[in-house]
This record gives C-alpha cells, sequence and structure tokens, in this order.
C-alpha cells in the first residue's frame, strides 16, 4: 500500500514538472534561435542605414546579452521559479558581483568611451600601447580583436586598450613608410639616393604625392644612413613596405652598391 502511494507521488511530481521542464528547455532552444536570427536582422538593418561597423557590432552584442538575460529569466519562471523575488536577489547579488568584477565594468565603459571618440574603426590598422600591431576586427562591450598579419587574433581588454597609447596607421587614408638604409662609407650617396627614387617610383603601391624623398640621417662608423618616407594608401601599407626593402636591396646590389657589416678590430699583443 506504501509503495502505490509512493508511486503515486512520483507520477504526481512528473506529471507536474515534467511539462514545465520540456517547455523551459524548449523555450532556450527556440529562444536563442530567433535570438541570433533578431540580432542578426538589426545588424542588417543598421548596415543599410549607413551606421559605422564598429558602433554597429557594438550595439548587437549588447542586445543580444540583453535578451539572452531576458530569455533565461523567462525560462526560469517556466520552470516554476518564483522570478519577482529571484530578480530582487539577482539585484541584489549584481551589487556584490558589480564590486568584484570592477575592471570588468570598467572594460564596458571603455568601450563606451570608444564607440563615443572613435580613436580606430573595424578595419584600421593600429598599433596599441603594448606593442600589439594589427588590423581591427571588431571592438566589442568588453575587449577589441585585432588580426594580426600573419592570422593570429589579439583579443585586449577594452581598458587596456584605452588605458594605453593608440597608434591608428589607417586614421589617415594615407600613411609614410618609415625606411633606413645604410650605405658603405667610400660609396656614391647620390647613386644610392637615385636608386632608392627609382624603387619608389615604379612601386605600384608608392603614391607620387606627397613626393618621396632621401636624406642622409646619420654617417656611422661603418657607413652612411639614408632615410626615406614614401607614401601609400594605408591598406597598401605591409605591400609597400616589403616591396621598397626587397626591389632596394636589389637595385643596390645591381649598382653594384655595397651595405657594410659592422667588424670589430682585434688586435693581438704577444708577450715574452
Amino acid at each position: 500500500m506504501e509503495t502505490n502511494l509512493n508511486v503515486d507521488k512520483i507520477q504526481e511530481v512528473l506529471m507536474a514538472y515534467v511539462p514545465k521542464l520540456v517547455g523551459g528547455i524548449l523555450l532556450l532552444i527556440i529562444g536563442f534561435w530567433i535570438i541570433a536570427r533578431v540580432v542578426k536582422v538589426l545588424d542588417k538593418v543598421m548596415d543599410q542605414r549607413g551606421m559605422d561597423v564598429s558602433l554597429r557590432k557594438f550595439l548587437t552584442s549588447v542586445f543580444s546579452a540583453f535578451l539572452k538575460i531576458m530569455l533565461i529569466l523567462a525560462a526560469l519562471g517556466m520552470f516554476g521559479i518564483e522570478t519577482t523575488s529571484f530578480i530582487a536577489i539577482f539585484g541584489a547579488l549584481m551589487v556584490g558581483v558589480g564590486m568584484a568584477l570592477n575592471g570588468t565594468i570598467g572594460h564596458f565603459a571603455a568601450g563606451v568611451m570608444l564607440m563615443i571618440f572613435k580613436p580606430f574603426k573595424v578595419g584600421d590598422l593600429v598599433v596599441i600601447g603594448g606593442g600589439q600591431t594589427g588590423t581591427v576586427e571588431a571592438i566589442n562591450a568588453f575587449n577589441t580583436t585585432l588580426e594580426t598579419l600573419d592570422n593570429k587574433r589579439i583579443i585586449i581588454a577594452n581598458s587596456n586598450v584605452t588605458g594605453n597609447d593608440i597608434t591608428n596607421i589607417s586614421g589617415q587614408g594615407i600613411v609614410g613608410v618609415e625606411l633606413s638604409y645604410v650605405i658603405g662609407l667610400n660609396e656614391s650617396i647620390d647613386k644610392a639616393r637615385e636608386v632608392i627614387l627609382n624603387v619608389g617610383k615604379n612601386s605600384p603601391y608608392i603614391l607620387d604625392e606627397p613626393a618621396q624623398g632621401v636624406v642622409v640621417a646619420e654617417i656611422k662608423d661603418h657607413g652612411v644612413q639614408l632615410n626615406s618616407r614614401p607614401f601609400c594608401k594605408s591598406e597598401d601599407y605591409w605591400d609597400a613596405l616589403f616591396y621598397m626593402q626587397e626591389h632596394v636591396k636589389k637595385g643596390l646590389d645591381a649598382a653594384g652598391i655595397k651595405i657594410p657589416h659592422p667588424q670589430m678590430d682585434v688586435n693581438m699583443v704577444s708577450q715574452n
């Protein structure tokens, strides 16, 4: 008799909670799918209206996080959890968590500052203070993602971005390529200058304006340092740099201009 009562109670509990459990799980599955679709549509609408890519990605990430929190609260309600009291507890908990996650909140605030002041945008080539160089892939609520030249992904907390110096290589549309070459002390400066200028003139990446120049930057113990700063479009920076480095070396070799190597004289003193 007691066994039958226990079975009846188990069946009663299952009948009461299994539908809620299944409903809550279905709500989460369908809800997350709908949120992904809504966020995608929102991103497309903002794109069609010409909104800045950086701001668009930032807003969609915040909006997605907000919808997911609301969905989880709704699912908890279906599970039978009293969401009103839960929200109150959750709010009090967030105060404590907020104090513990002060840095995280700072990252979010820094992300907002990046959106307001726009030191860079998605697609810009930047150098962040810590020496990280790459193309901005995304500016999210808490971090900024860079893609490096060798296809690595660097994720930097937003507060670390705003707390360091930022060099936006792409910011002006065109950028100077800093170049430095050393020729032997006995080599012709004018001849080397002609080689460097001709390489820049024949490069598919170097612009005619501003005009490229070549100057004597320093006379070293082992050679003469020549500096040049040709300009190119921001997106061609790496191609221009590598092109100039390779073809200037080939041009100097073809012209018979030697590139010296640091040398050290060692005097041997014999003792009798």
